[in-house]
C-alpha cells in the first residue's frame, strides 16, 4: 500500500486501516484518515459496521477447538481404519 502524507484516503485504504485497526495495529494518523473518511463516505460506513458486528460475534461465540494431540489421535485411528 502506497503511503501518503494527505489525510484523504481511497477507500480500498480505509478498509484497510479499518481491519489493521481490529487487531489494534492501526497508527493515531491512520486513525484519523479513516475517520475522516468515515464523515462523507457509506460505503466505508457500512464497511467497519459490518466488520465490528463480525468481530463481537466472533468474540461472543466462545468456539473451542480440539487439542492438537487429540487430533493427532483422531487422524490415526482414521488412517488405521482405512486401512
Amino acid at each position: 500500500m502506497k503511503t501518503s502524507k494527505s489525510l484523504f484516503v481511497s477507500c480500498e485504504q480505509a478498509k484497510h486501516i479499518c481491519d489493521k485497526n481490529q487487531y489494534g495495529e492501526a497508527s493515531f494518523l491512520e486513525l484519523i484518515k479513516l475517520n475522516l473518511r468515515l464523515i462523507y463516505c457509506k460505503v466505508t460506513r457500512a464497511y467497519v459496521k459490518r466488520n465490528v458486528k463480525l468481530t463481537r460475534t466472533i468474540k461472543k461465540s466462545n468456539i473451542q477447538t480440539i487439542p492438537i494431540l487429540k487430533k493427532d489421535e483422531m487422524k490415526e485411528k482414521l488412517l488405521k481404519q482405512l486401512n
